[in-house]
């Protein structure tokens, strides 16, 4: 589908089609694009979107970040990825903290589950391969 363009959020640069590259929810996802642009809440910032779309139309249910909060999202992943345990201190500048010990395992195996893992490692390797 293409991204919408009537829209507040403005895409300067989109993803189109986006529910065929929705990682495990390819096919069953009502995510439909992908768009870095002006953001609807002011037009001289720029923000991420995941436009949602419906049976009938976009949904109001559409994310929009700022841009440095998209990027802190991926530090946070990635520091949860280094991070072998609870107890170890951060190792991202966000300092963050481990709310939920058992929630702490929990998304440690399923980030090393094989199926999840084959959707997430080659994007990262991306990201890295970028940076």
């Amino acid at each position: 589908m293409k991204t919408p363009t009537h829209l507040q959020h403005t895409p300067v640069v989109a993803v189109d089609d986006y529910d065929s590259k929705d990682g495990i929810y390819i096919g069953g996802t009502d995510a439909r694009a992908l768009s870095i642009g002006h953001a609807q809440y002011d037009k001289d910032e720029f923000s991420a979107k995941v436009f949602r779309h419906t049976e009938h139309s976009w949904s109001r249910q559409s994310e929009e970040l700022p841009l440095h909060r998209v990027l802190d999202l991926a530090i946070l992943l990635a520091g949860i990825i280094k991070r072998k345990n609870e107890n170890e201190p951060s190792f991202t500048s966000l300092n963050e903290s481990v709310v939920s010990a058992s929630g702490f395992a929990d998304l440690k195996q399923y980030l090393s589950d094989p199926s999840n893992a084959a959707v997430l490692q080659p994007r990262l390797a991306e990201l890295k391969r970028l940076l």
